[in-house]
């Protein structure tokens, strides 16, 4: 399977949030998609369903594909703590994750792109794999020549959230990734309890 590239509205609809960031679609029709998406009277869903909804949902939110997150899952698991928080903790940590987080870029497919074409640094080395897995201290960065990018300016210019566990210095395009973020400070709206739940089957 590819990584998901088609109508951003449709899947934020199915799951009624707006998992890829701010969506004026979304807004208007923030109900599931199809002819009867406003139609309230709905089967129950089942445990399973509900749980695989969830872990969708985390997959869509952070752009991670099946066989990645199953191995993430696995890392999780065999790692000291709470199983559910320490894989959401692994999807923040991810080099991508952070780049969107410090606002060089507006969404998490964009910070992909950014990592992909080796626009960013990790401890002044040039990085171009998403999925890394960054480390408390590690110093996040924009390559000198990609400073001036257009896309990366207005990113930050835009850019208005704030997270205890990151900083990023405007003028130098650099910040750092402090710590793991606990629970508490991680912002999505997803229950991690019911994907460990899922994959525990």
């Amino acid at each position: 399977m590819a990584r998901y590239t088609g109508p951003k509205t449709k899947i934020a609809r199915k799951f009624g949030q707006a998992i890829f960031g701010d969506d004026k679609a979304f807004e208007k029709r923030n109900y599931p998609p199809g002819q009867h998406g406003n139609n309230r009277r709905r089967g129950k869903k089942s445990e399973y369903a509900i749980q695989l909804m969830e872990k969708q949902k985390a997959k869509y939110t952070y752009g991670i594909l099946e066989k990645q997150f199953r191995n993430m899952f696995k890392r999780a698991t065999a790692a000291q703590g709470i199983t559910g928080e320490v894989l959401l903790q692994l999807c923040e940590s991810r080099l991508d994750n952070v780049v969107f987080r410090m606002g060089i870029a507006p969404t998490r497919s964009g910070a992909r792109q950014l990592v992909s074409h080796r626009h960013i640094t990790v401890n002044g080395e040039k990085v171009n794999i998403p999925s890394y897995q960054l480390k408390a201290g590690d110093i996040v960065g924009v390559r000198e020549k990609s400073k001036s990018l257009e896309a990366i300016t207005n990113s930050l210019a835009n850019s208005s959230s704030v997270y205890e566990w990151i900083t990023f210095n405007n003028d130098t395009k650099t910040g750092t990734y402090v710590s793991v973020p606990a629970r508490i400070q991680i912002p999505e709206q997803i229950n991690e309890q019911f994907i460990v739940e899922l994959y525990s089957k």
